[in-house]
C-alpha cells in the first residue's frame, strides 16, 4: 500500500463547508489529521438566511470520527474573523480552501445591481478577504496552500449566469497573481473547477447525472493540491466523477498586421489577415505575462528591422560660447553675490570656466529635437507632460573648452517595466566636432508615467548605480533659495519642455504649478559641492550621478547636504519648505579636493547671511498659510549676530501673517530672540536642539517665553526646528 498522505499539525479553513463540496473537503482533511475551521453562514444557495446548524453538524461529525474542528458562522467578506478563529483555536493557519458560493441566476438583461454585487461579494471579495487575512501567517512561516474555486461557467460561459461567470473567471486571474506573489515563500495557489452535486446544482442538473457527481470524488484532488509534497502552483484543475485534468489558456501564433514601424493599421488589414489571426493549428500557452510580452517585443524587433525609417540614435549638433555657458550658470543659481561663482559668470575672469554640468543639457535637448522617443520598444507612447527625468550620470573625459562645436549622440539601451510606469534608459557621448575627441559620456533615464505593465524586465545591469548617503550627519550643508523665475531662465539653455513653464501642461502631469527642471536642481547642488570641495577648481570635477526623487517648485529653498568619502562627495538635496528630498543617492567624483570656507547662503542681492535663506523659507510658508499662522497671534523679533556683533534683524508678525527684515512696522514684539547666524542655521538644519541652545546661552529670549512654543509648531512645519 502507498504511504498515506497526512495533514497532522496542519490547520485548514474550508469556507462554505456545511454541505456538498465544502463538507467533503472538511471531512477528508479531518480524517487525515488536520484541524479544521468549518465556516458556513448557513444561508440558502441564493445568499438568503443564516443558520449555525449546518456548520455545527459537520464539526460534530469530524469530532465523532476522532478529528479536531471548530465552527465559524461569519460571512466570507469578513474573512479576518474566520482566520482569527483558526489562530485563537489552533494557533496557526496553513491551508485556505475558498469554497463558499451562491447563485443568483438571471438572464443578462434582468440582472440587478444586487444580483451582481452579492455574487461578487461572496465569490470574489470573500476569497480575497479570507486569503488576505491568512497571507501574513503564510509569509512568516514560509508555507501556505490556497484553493480558489472556479467553474465551467467561468471558463466557457453559461446562459443566465453572466454575474456568476464573471466572478468565477475573475478568480482565475486572482489565483494566477497569488501564485506569482507567493511562490518565493512556498505559498502555492491553485484553481479547482469542480462539477459536483451541491446546493447550487441540485435542481439544475438531471437527477440521474446529479447523483453520480459525488463531492467525495473531487475532494481527494483538492487534498493533494494542498499537501506539502505537491509542487503544483498556478494551475487550473478540472475534476468530476473521479476524473481530473489540467486546463490552459492558449493563443494562436497570430500574424503581424503591418510590415514596418511607420505603417498604420487599418480595419481592412485586420479583415484581410483574420484567418491567420484566428488559426489555432499552432496555438501555444504562454507560461507568464513576461513570456507573452516578450513575444510582442519580438514582433516589435522584427518591425524595427524591417523599417527603413527607423532611427537608432538621437543626434544633436550644438555650438556654444561664453554667452551660452554664462546663461546656464545663471539658470542654476550662480550669482555675482557669490564670489566663487564669478568664474562662471564673467568671460574675462582669470579663471573663466564652464560649469561642468553644462554638458548634461545635451542629452535631453537631443531627445527633444529627435524622433527617437517615437519608436520606444514595446510600443510605449511617451507623453512629455507625463515624463519625468529619473536618473542622470555624466562623466567628463577631457577639459571642457570654453567654446566649441560639439555633437551628442544618444541611443536607447533598455526599457524597464516598473508597473506604474516605464523607465527608458539612454546612453550617449559628446564629441568635439573639430577634433573628434570624446569630451563626455552620459547616461540618463526617463520615467514615463502610466506606461508600465507591459511585462518587461525590472532591472538592467548596465545602469550606473546611485549610492545611498552615509548614515552620519552631513559634514557640510548649504542652503540657497531658487527664484520664482528659475525655470523660465533655465529653459533658455535649451530644455523647452512646457511642463516647466505652462501651468495647463503641468496640470496634465498632475502638478498644480510648473515644476523646476530636475537638471536645474542638479546644477544648484553641483555648484554647492564644487564651491565646498573644489573651490574655484571646476576642472577637478570628474563625474556625477543623481536620482531625482521629488519635484521642486520655482521659489522653493534647496539645502544640499554633503558627506566626503575621499574624493567622492555624497550629497542629497532637500526642499526646506516641505522637507522632501528631491535628489537622492547622489555623488560627485573629484580628481582632487580643495577646501574653502563655506560662503553665505543666498536669498537676494541685499542679504549676506546664511540664516537669510531660512527666514525666506519661513516667509514663503507664512504667505502660503496665513490663516494657520494667525492663530499663533504673536510678534517675534530675531536679532541675528555674527561673532557677537548685530548683523540683521527679522520680524515675524504672525498677527498679520508677515515676515520681513527690520523692526516691527506696528506694535511691540511679544518675544525677542537673539542668536548667532551659524546657530540659527544649525537649528534650521536640525543639528542644534533649540532647548539645548537656550540652556547653553546660545539662544537668548526676552518677553513671552511660553509663546515661543506656538512658534515652534510653525517652524517645525517648515522644518526650521527652532
Amino acid at each position: 500500500m502507498p504511504e498515506e498522505l497526512r495533514f497532522d499539525g496542519r490547520v485548514v479553513i474550508v469556507t462554505g463547508a456545511g454541505a456538498g463540496l465544502g463538507r467533503a473537503y472538511a471531512l477528508l482533511f479531518g480524517s487525515r489529521g488536520a484541524s479544521i475551521v468549518v465556516n458556513d453562514l448557513g444561508g440558502g444557495r441564493h445568499g438568503d438566511g443564516s443558520s449555525s446548524s449546518v456548520a455545527d453538524s459537520v464539526v460534530k461529525e469530524i469530532r465523532q470520527n476522532g478529528g479536531k474542528a471548530v465552527a465559524n458562522y461569519d460571512s466570507v467578506v469578513e474573512g479576518h474573523k474566520i482566520v482569527d478563529t483558526a489562530i485563537k483555536t489552533f494557533g496557526r493557519i496553513d491551508i485556505v480552501v475558498n469554497n463558499a458560493g451562491i447563485l443568483r441566476d438571471k438572464s443578462f438583461a434582468k440582472i440587478s445591481d444586487q444580483d451582481w454585487d452579492l455574487i461578487h461579494n461572496v465569490h470574489v471579495k470573500g476569497a480575497f478577504k479570507t486569503t488576505q487575512a491568512a497571507w501574513p501567517y503564510f509569509k512568516k512561516q514560509k508555507y501556505g496552500r490556497v484553493i480558489v474555486t472556479s467553474s465551467n461557467s467561468g471558463l466557457y460561459g453559461n446562459f443566465g449566469q453572466a454575474n456568476y461567470s464573471a466572478a468565477k473567471m475573475g478568480l482565475v486571474g486572482f489565483a494566477n497573481t497569488l501564485a506569482i506573489e507567493g511562490n518565493s515563500s512556498n505559498i502555492y495557489t491553485n484553481v479547482i473547477v469542480p462539477t459536483a452535486a451541491s446546493r447550487l446544482t441540485e435542481d439544475i442538473l438531471p437527477p440521474d447525472f446529479f447523483k453520480e457527481l459525488k463531492p467525495e470524488l473531487i475532494a481527494p484532488v483538492v487534498a493533494w493540491l494542498c499537501h506539502e509534497n505537491c509542487s503544483e502552483n498556478g494551475s487550473i484543475i478540472e475534476a468530476a466523477v473521479g476524473w481530473a485534468g489540467k486546463c490552459h489558456l492558449i493563443r494562436s501564433a497570430g500574424c503581424n498586421l503591418r510590415k514596418k514601424m511607420s505603417d498604420a493599421v487599418t480595419p481592412e488589414d485586420a479583415r484581410d489577415n483574420w484567418a491567420a489571426v484566428t488559426d489555432m493549428t499552432k496555438a501555444k500557452r504562454c507560461e507568464s505575462i513576461q513570456e507573452a510580452s516578450m513575444e510582442v517585443f519580438e514582433v516589435l524587433k522584427e518591425l524595427q528591422e524591417n523599417s527603413s525609417q527607423q532611427k537608432s540614435d538621437a543626434v544633436l549638433k550644438h555650438t556654444y560660447d561664453f554667452r551660452n555657458t554664462i546663461l546656464y550658470a545663471i539658470g542654476v543659481g550662480a550669482t555675482t553675490e557669490y564670489s566663487s561663482d564669478m568664474l562662471y559668470l564673467y568671460e574675462n575672469h582669470s579663471k573663466f570656466a564652464v560649469l561642468p554640468t553644462y554638458f548634461v543639457l545635451f542629452g535631453p535637448n537631443a531627445l527633444i529635437s529627435s524622433s527617437i522617443l517615437d519608436d520606444v520598444p514595446y510600443g510605449i507612447q511617451v507623453d512629455p507632460s507625463r515624463t519625468l527625468h529619473g536618473e542622470q550620470y555624466l562623466e567628463i573625459l577631457k577639459p571642457i573648452p570654453s567654446e566649441a562645436s560639439v555633437e551628442t549622440r544618444f541611443k536607447i539601451i533598455d526599457v524597464l517595466d516598473k508597473g506604474s510606469g516605464a523607465v527608458i534608459i539612454m546612453q550617449g557621448d559628446t564629441i568635439d566636432a573639430a577634433t573628434g575627441e570624446k569630451l563626455a559620456t552620459a547616461q540618463l533615464s526617463a520615467f514615463a508615467i502610466g506606461a508600465g505593465g507591459f511585462g518587461g524586465k525590472r532591472s538592467c545591469p548596465g545602469i550606473i548605480p546611485t549610492e545611498p548617503a552615509p548614515s552620519r550627519k552631513p559634514d557640510i550643508s548649504k542652503i540657497q533659495k531658487t527664484s520664482i523665475d528659475q525655470a523660465a531662465v533655465y529653459r533658455l539653455s535649451g530644455d523647452f519642455n512646457p511642463l516647466h513653464i505652462d501651468s495647463s501642461v503641468s496640470s496634465l502631469g498632475g502638478y498644480e504649478k510648473p515644476i523646476l527642471h530636475g537638471l536645474c536642481s542638479l546644477g544648484f547642488s553641483t555648484r554647492h559641492v564644487l564651491d565646498t570641495y573644489a573651490h574655484e577648481s571646476p576642472d577637478f570635477f570628474k563625474a556625477i550621478k543623481v536620482r531625482f526623487s521629488n519635484p521642486v517648485i520655482p521659489g522653493q529653498t534647496l539645502r544640499t547636504d554633503m558627506w566626503r568619502n575621499g574624493n567622492r562627495i555624497h550629497f542629497e538635496t532637500t526642499v526646506l519648505e516641505n522637507n522632501k528630498k528631491v535628489i537622492t543617492g547622489a555623488y560627485i567624483d573629484l580628481k582632487a579636493v580643495k577646501m574653502q570656507p563655506i560662503q553665505p547662503a543666498l536669498c537676494s542681492a541685499e542679504e549676506n547671511l546664511e540664516s537669510d535663506a531660512v527666514f525666506a523659507a519661513i516667509a514663503d510658508h507664512v504667505k502660503a498659510h496665513p490663516d494657520q499662522v494667525k492663530k499663533i497671534n504673536g510678534i517675534f523679533v530675531y536679532n541675528i549676530t555674527s561673532s557677537g556683533q548685530n548683523k540683521a534683524q527679522w520680524t515675524l508678525d504672525l498677527k498679520k501673517a508677515e515676515v520681513y527684515k527690520g523692526e516691527p512696522k506696528s506694535g511691540k514684539s511679544d518675544t525677542t530672540l537673539t542668536i548667532e547666524d551659524k546657530d540659527m542655521v544649525e537649528i534650521a538644519l536640525g543639528k542644534l536642539n533649540p532647548q539645548v541652545a537656550f540652556m547653553r546661552g546660545k539662544l537668548k529670549i526676552k518677553g513671552n517665553i511660553m509663546l515661543t512654543q506656538k512658534l515652534k509648531t510653525l517652524l517645525d512645519a517648515n522644518r526650521a526646528k527652532l
